[in-house]
């Protein structure tokens, strides 16, 4: 215990340095500390998922969380109705493609039999909210491709949960209703986002009294996290209710409520820099944290695997590209936001999650379904990473401007932090 408890030290200490260094040498911290944890798990032992227990599972479900509420309060309303459609249109054929994709290499290569290679394609069809998220907020990615970008990080974790859960559902009754797959993710996404919204309109009215308390900086997570469970627990997407959360608190101007809200004699509480900021400084932790132990939980197959995996990887992100060039299409968005926007195709906690269901409840083919799904995971998040550090060279823009159909920029724009969206 006392060197697992060191070693989070050491890892918070080391991320601020690779921060720094993520804007000085384009290396994305998220790929070092994914590489951290594996050296400190699968590899040498010294550290290992068992070690701690129920709160990492805990903790790690709590960063996804924060990452996805925090994006949200950095999101425009406005910006984001603007996008709907670009949204839609990325999100939907990304995944379906993808997991299409995915589940006809399974078949013609392990002969997984339909249903098992489809919840291989629905657990890799998404990207990972946690990668993509601070990336595009570090990279500073224009407001319209950045909201694009993590409103489908967001969207796909919900395609991705209720897809191979439906499909874990048909295996087990021998039949699939299309029909219920598609009302069970409406009805995840709308009920959801309407918990959001009216749970951030009523931590409006309530944070002004709560700041007479002590010690309430941290209130509001722990109202997200309320909303979040609570909307679990009726059986919708918690994540995108932290999500629309997020997003009323800072755009409650533009529903219209706060003229109401004063013709009737009260008041809303908004946000502060502070509270902001705290958010901010929660998300590194968290996201520090997950990362490392995300590296920790993967577990390897063999070559064959690590090969196939490699295979499907570089075939999604090739595959990415005619989409994201349809999609971005305009002049408006430049050839480095489409770049960075056909990159941000890595997969994450809710895939490792996911591949691991299909062996606990006995479907054929379970074991491979796990371990490609886990090396995907760090061969995308590497490929990810890669690209990025690739980008501000010439060559390699020449080579996106001609595949995304956009002019070459005069000088690469150099990278620093900044809010997502």
């Amino acid at each position: 215990m006392s060197t697992t408890v060191l070693t989070i030290g050491v890892v918070v200490f080391l991320a601020h340095f690779l921060a720094l260094q993520f804007r000085r040498t384009h290396i994305p911290d998220v790929l070092v500390l994914v590489l951290l944890g594996i050296v400190i798990g699968p590899l040498t032992g010294v550290v290992e998922p068992q070690d701690f227990g129920k709160v990492g599972s805990v903790l790690a479900t709590i960063a996804l969380v924060v990452i996805l509420f925090e994006s949200g309060t950095a999101l425009d309303l406005a910006t984001l109705g603007r996008t709907a459609v670009s949204t839609v249109q990325l999100t939907l054929s990304c995944f379906v493609l993808s997991a299409l994709v995915v589940a006809g290499i399974a078949q013609g290569i392990y002969g997984l039999e339909l249903l098992p290679a489809l919840m291989l394609g629905a657990t890799l069809g998404g990207t990972a909210s946690a990668v993509v998220i601070p990336l595009v907020a570090t990279l500073r990615v224009g407001p319209k491709p950045g909201t694009v970008l993590v409103m489908e990080s967001a969207l796909t974790d919900v395609l991705c949960i209720v897809g191979v859960f439906a499909l874990l559902q048909a295996a087990a009754q021998g039949q699939l209703h299309a029909g219920q797959v598609f009302g069970s993710v409406l009805a995840a996404l709308v009920f959801a986002a309407v918990i959001g919204v009216l749970g951030g309109i009523a931590w409006l009215f309530v944070l002004g009294r709560v700041r007479g308390f002590p010690n309430t900086l941290s209130s509001t997570l722990a109202f997200v996290f309320i909303v979040y469970g609570a909307t679990e627990f009726l059986g919708f997407s918690g994540a995108i209710a932290a999500l629309a959360l997020g997003v009323t608190l800072t755009n409650h101007h533009r529903l219209g409520l706060d003229g109401r809200i004063a013709a009737a004699g009260m008041r809303l509480e908004p946000l502060t820099a502070q509270d902001l900021a705290f958010f901010r400084e929660a998300v590194f932790l968290l996201k520090t944290y997950f990362f490392v132990y995300l590296g920790i939980s993967i577990r390897f197959g063999d070559l064959q695997i690590a090969a196939v995996g490699l295979a499907i990887v570089v075939l999604l992100f090739l595959l990415r590209l005619p989409l994201v060039r349809w999609v971005f299409r305009a002049p408006e968005h430049s050839l480095r936001d489409a770049a960075i926007a056909s990159m941000m195709a890595p997969k994450g906690l809710a895939a490792a999650v996911l591949a691991s269901l299909p062996l606990e409840r006995g479907v054929a083919g379970g074991e491979v379904i796990r371990d490609l799904a886990y090396m995907v995971v760090v061969q995308s998040i590497a490929l990810t990473a890669l690209l990025v550090m690739l980008l501000p060279l010439a060559p390699v823009q020449r080579l996106y401007g001609r595949l995304l159909g956009k002019p070459t920029e005069a000088a690469p724009q150099r990278e620093g932090p900044a809010d997502a969206g």
